[in-house]
């Protein structure tokens, strides 16, 4: 088997190519993907403090504490201790954080439709199937 047959290393490459165009996309738009990642599971998923946000993002909280110390600096979200567990912050998007979270929303849905370009929706299923079995097979502990 050559290494140009290798999946992993494809899907590699291609993610990182498709990070690397969808991120400059949204630096157009004056965000970034882990800004506008952050942003959108705030405003999708129910994550009561910011451990739980990187929980859910899969990073480390070391990762999303420097994320999200920029964020703030910029005025795009607050956090605020947990009035019933002072150890916990929990993250919310200000004004300005919303207005730019719509911004990169559309940024994002015209990236996908660039993505599909050529695509058709039948296809789109068997690759969710497939990245989805892909997902399990890397994640899947033991044999």
């Amino acid at each position: 088997m050559s290494t140009e047959s290798l999946v992993g290393r494809q899907l590699a490459r291609t993610a990182k190519a498709v990070g690397r165009a969808l991120d400059q996309a949204l630096a157009n738009e004056g965000g970034s993907l882990p800004t506008y990642l952050i942003l959108f599971t705030l405003k999708t998923e129910q994550v009561a403090n910011q451990r739980e946000l990187a929980d859910s993002m899969g990073i480390q909280g070391a990762t999303l504490t420097h994320h999200l110390n920029g964020m703030e600096a910029d005025g795009l979200l607050t956090r605020r201790r947990d009035p019933h567990n002072r150890r916990v912050h929990v993250v919310e998007p200000t004004e300005g954080g919303e207005a730019l979270y719509e911004r990169l929303s559309d940024v994002s849905v015209a990236f996908d439709e660039r993505l599909r370009t050529g695509v058709s929706d039948e296809d789109v299923q068997v690759l969710e199937q497939l990245l989805g079995r892909l997902y399990d097979n890397a994640t899947r502990t033991g044999p």
